[in-house]
């Protein structure tokens, strides 16, 4: 019999007291300094856990054995000081995002890692083996894994409703990160309940991740070496912590791209090979894509609107049709001579969390002489991509708001 989708755990988290305090933007969106910043004079920051090195000398490699050392003894020492308790009976966790008036919930689970292998839980970014190697050492080191990977689930009235149920009762806690989101859990232990969540996500064809690429895929991995040191099937270690949320309440941002030149060209040759494939049109102010297919492109000092020519939009291609696809392959690549951006140096990325003003910041300090701001990429085209058994383009998606680490922490038994 194959395991559920989905199965309840005994999450280790903090006390109701300290779990503000205990709250932690994701491992993988600050630096080492900025981590060492934001944790000074906080000793309960899951920081001291998640970014170890902050604890070490500054020249310490963040991937030296001495950091993911310091990374369990701090895990521990939580423990010990009872800022973080593991829950004594397993269930789920009703998880509830709020960043100004973008609100979603959604449940915390263990996600099968068989249906991730088999790709019911499903990819669209290829993995880099050493940023893998970094979260299979930083789970064997903790024997936890404490960051949460992003999912979202299709359209389902009756796990809704269920998390509606959830929610309207009063939560484990409710705190206000240092980065204005607000994030709200739930306890869901009653077995009937519990029935009830792993029956309705069994019933879905599918889970799609989000972001956390590289945690899933370490989780594989520690699953199939202690399966192959022979620990038992229905171990601990054969699931990983996960969010799971709507796909119609994710919210994803622009990713905006940077150019540091015009690949030799003059501004008029330039703007003349841009409208072979697109309808150029001056702006007045800065541009905001409406619609896909539509870009903002600021020169200098101006902003100009860009629309694909519609003979231009291949049919039937979930990746080719992206709008991110459409700007590398009939600008970036022809005309600016970036054929490949994960590697061109001359290409940069802003999340759209930054805005449009940071892009004109960049371009007007000279970093930059040409900005491209983008229409997001819709949940619809990126579960597309991935039913397609295909890769997103890099830097396709920038999901607001994230998921903290240190609320929620999977303890492999």
């Amino acid at each position: 019999m194959t395991a559920s989708l989905i199965r309840p755990f005994a999450a280790l988290r903090p006390s109701a007291e300290r779990a503000a305090e205990v709250a932690a933007p994701p491992y993988d969106v600050l630096s080492s300094e900025e981590a060492r910043e934001r944790a000074a004079g906080k000793p309960w920051s899951f920081l001291h856990v998640s970014k170890p090195e902050i604890d070490l000398p500054p020249e310490t490699d963040p991937h030296a054995p001495a950091v993911y050392a310091k990374g369990a003894e701090n895990l521990a020492r939580m423990r010990s000081a009872g800022v973080l308790l593991r829950d004594p009976v397993p269930g789920y966790y009703v998880y509830r995002l709020a960043m100004g008036t973008h609100v979603q919930t959604g449940l915390a689970v263990a996600a099968s890692v068989a249906a991730y292998d088999t790709n019911r839980i499903r990819k669209h970014e290829f993995t880099r083996p050493d940023k893998e190697d970094d979260r299979v050492r930083n789970i064997e080191a903790l024997n936890a894994e404490t960051g949460p990977v992003l999912l979202a689930y299709p359209e389902s009235p009756e796990i809704d409703a269920l998390i509606a149920g959830v929610s309207a009762g009063e939560p484990e806690f409710d705190l206000v990160a240092d980065t204005g989101v607000r994030h709200t859990v739930w306890k869901a232990d009653d077995f009937a309940i519990i029935e009830a969540f792993t029956r309705a996500f069994e019933a879905l064809p599918a889970l799609y991740i989000a972001d956390g690429h590289h945690r899933s895929a370490a989780a594989s991995r520690v699953a199939a070496a202690r399966r192959a040191a022979g620990a038992g099937p229905g171990a601990s270690h054969e699931a990983f912590l996960a969010v799971a949320f709507p796909h119609h309440e994710m919210q994803i941002l622009p990713y905006n791209r940077l150019v540091a030149d015009l690949n030799g060209l003059s501004v008029e040759a330039f703007l003349d090979a841009v409208a072979e494939k697109f309808d150029v049109s001056s702006a007045a102010a800065a541009v905001a894509p409406a619609l896909p297919g539509e870009f903002g492109m600021l020169l200098g000092a101006q902003w100009y609107r860009l629309a694909i020519k519609a003979n231009f939009v291949p049919a039937g291609d979930p990746v080719a049709r992206l709008d991110v696809s459409l700007l590398a392959d009939h600008l970036l690549a022809p005309v600016l001579g970036i054929a490949d951006p994960r590697r061109d140096e001359r290409i940069d990325f802003v999340g759209g969390i930054r805005g449009l003003a940071e892009l004109e910041r960049r371009v007007a300090g000279g970093e930059a002489v040409l900005a491209f701001s983008m229409f997001p990429t819709r949940m619809a085209d990126l579960m597309a991509v991935a039913d397609a058994l295909e890769v997103m383009p890099p830097k396709s998606t920038w999901f607001e708001p994230k998921l903290a680490d240190g609320p929620l922490s999977h303890v492999l038994d």
